[in-house]
């Protein structure tokens, strides 16, 4: 297993107490697939979400452009309070917009083929 350069281990890690840390750190890169997103994708220590030049984790509304929402998409009422725990569970549990219109029309696709009824 590949390990990071000395000087780039939190202080955390570098202690026998650190070396189980369950979770995994890592930057998205410009020019490769995201990895799949869930429910803490929002947080730069749950997984590799940290912004490929920013140092933060991606944003709640990049995780949901990731998963193909649409830009513009309103998760919640205009006005209403935004909770990220909640808000990070509907995008990380959500299927990828773009995915789930592709098997839809695979479904729509059969039952015409197959005589179903609209």
């Amino acid at each position: 297993m590949a390990r990071l350069a000395e000087e780039l281990v939190s202080a955390c890690h570098a202690r026998d107490t650190g070396a189980i840390y369950p979770s995994v750190y890592g930057r998205m890169e410009w020019d490769k697939p995201a990895s799949t997103m869930t429910t803490q994708c929002y947080g730069f220590g749950n997984g590799r979400f940290g912004h490929p030049q920013q140092d933060r984790a991606i944003s709640l509304r990049e995780a949901a452009v990731l998963q193909s929402f649409p830009k513009d998409y309103a998760f919640v009422p205009e006005g209403s309070s935004i909770n990220f725990s909640t808000l990070g569970r509907m995008i990380g549990n959500g299927v990828p917009v773009i995915l789930g219109e592709y098997i839809g029309g695979i479904l729509v696709e059969y039952l015409k083929a197959n005589g179903a009824n609209s």
